[in-house]
């Protein structure tokens, strides 16, 4: 383990601030798994004193970090580090860099009004996310511990503080280009974006060149996030450009939600009401903030190079949504009428707003030929108004003639079973806000499996129940 925190030599980025100390804080999760990878062979006692704020490792330098960003889409212009802090970089056994960042540490320059806390709610559901998307396979900040404390935090009502410590290659969001471009310190956006190509992509030439390369990784990789995204039915909630990460990873998890019943204008964030961040609006937003990013690097990047970044955009989107659609029905070839087979499956879960992971995992039990499994119709609420698509698509299987075995093994292997469910996290918190940590750790446990059978924790798997839809998510969560 090397710790270090050369993004603290940049005192201009930031601001050099210690964590405040939670008050009685006690240990409530760990993540030996990714502690090991890490090379970071620390004691619960050491893991406690350094997530709650009471003492940092030799060559830790917590420093906040200043950005900006634009806010349901409103410009923001000086935002920050709030209740988080960069406290080092860690390099781990085989060579790979990792911020290590902890929430709730308490008030920063960047605070405005805030008390810099976190509290046990919107800490744990973004240990619980972050850590089940990663199992997902899809891009992340992932989550090493979590402190909790009898220190009161004042939300909406009050409530017991947390911290998180989180890690990940890189915290630059684009938000960070935006504050350097609007207060007219552009002159600092080539350190940044050096540092990024030095600890990340060290291929590229730290040039105009080298900037327009960068900026094109950054539109494809944001691109087949949000189409990851799309395919598993996961609402991000709060897609400001001060939430989009430079590696394309899902950063800052609050009013995040995973669909129930399939509703394509699913807004999961109770604040957001002009829907805004709906599930249906992902894709056009994110290629949005990518246009908010091409603005603040116009100045380095000549703009036909940003240009045609940007318009390769929608074919990365496109392209990976298909491919991996066309895995999760069990295809193995592709045909022009798959498209029209897709949107209308999708218009028809649409209409009787099928529950969408249960969907996708019980179409692998369909073959080619024969009668409809009785656990897929279970799901319909109109069973007749699918007759045509299943006629079509067991037709469509029929063709390829390939083992139903090999099949059913394809889909399975991107239909999770299990997917974090707001259900699911809620019940977590309240038992964990009583003091009761097992079930968000038998959630963790399942969660980490989310693609394999588990019998005994079907219940993970089922439909939301009713009461599911009166979960109320903000943005404070």
């Amino acid at each position: 383990m090397i710790l270090s925190n050369q993004y603290a030599t940049f005192d201009w980025a930031g601001s050099r601030v210690e964590p405040t100390p939670l008050q009685e804080p006690r240990l409530l999760l760990v993540n030996h798994a990714l502690a090991e990878e890490l090379g970071m062979a620390l004691s619960d006692q050491q893991w406690l004193e350094i997530t709650s704020g009471i003492r940092l490792l030799p060559d830790m330098s917590p420093f906040a970090q200043v950005y900006a960003g634009h806010q349901f889409g409103g410009y923001s212009p000086r935002l920050g580090d709030g209740r988080a802090l960069l406290l080092g970089e860690v390099v781990a056994p085989d060579g790979q860099r990792w911020d290590l960042h902890l929430k709730g540490a308490g008030k920063t320059p960047y605070s405005r009004f805030g008390d810099g806390r976190a509290v046990l709610r919107s800490s744990l559901r973004e240990y619980l996310a972050s850590e089940a998307l990663y199992h997902l396979g899809i891009p992340t900040t992932r989550a090493l511990c979590l402190v909790g404390s009898e220190e009161p935090v004042y939300r909406e009502q009050v409530e017991p503080g947390a911290a998180v410590l989180r890690v990940a290659q890189s915290h630059l969001r684009f938000g960070h280009f935006e504050y350097f471009y609007y207060s007219g310190e552009a002159e600092r956006i080539p350190a940044l974006l050096d540092y990024l190509i030095q600890t990340q992509w060290p291929d590229l030439s730290q040039d105009q060149a080298g900037y327009a390369a960068l900026f094109e990784r950054v539109v494809r990789r944001t691109a087949t996030l949000i189409a990851r995204w799309q395919a598993v039915g996961f609402c991000h909630g709060v897609m400001n450009t001060d939430n989009m990460s430079m590696l394309g990873l899902t950063l800052d998890y609050g009013p995040y939600g995973f669909l129930d019943g399939y509703n394509p204008g699913h807004i999961c964030n109770h604040s957001d009401h002009a829907g805004r961040y709906a599930y249906d609006q992902q894709p056009s937003v994110g290629y949005w903030n990518l246009q908010r990013l091409a603005q603040a690097l116009s100045g380095l990047v000549p703009v036909e190079s940003l240009r045609q970044a940007l318009d390769g955009y929608e074919h990365a989107l496109l392209s990976s949504f298909s491919e991996t659609m066309r895995q999760k029905l069990g295809l193995a070839a592709w045909e022009d009428e798959d498209p029209a087979l897709f949107r209308d499956m999708f218009n028809l879960m649409a209409a009787q707003q099928v529950d969408y992971s249960c969907w996708f995992r019980r179409l692998a039990l369909l073959a080619p030929e024969g009668p409809v499994p009785e656990p897929l119709l279970t799901l319909l609420s109109d069973a007749g108004a699918w007759d045509d698509w299943f006629g079509r698509y067991q037709a469509r299987l029929a063709r390829e003639g390939r083992d139903h075995g090999d099949k059913v093994a394809q889909m399975n292997a991107v239909n999770p079973k299990y997917v974090l469910r707001n259900h699911l996290a809620q019940q977590a918190i309240e038992r964990a806000e009583r003091g009761d940590m097992s079930e968000a750790a038998l959630l963790l446990q399942v969660l980490s499996r989310p693609f394999d059978e588990q019998p005994e924790f079907d219940y993970y798997a089922a439909p939301a129940p009713e009461w599911a839809g009166q979960i109320c998510v903000s943005c404070s969560s």
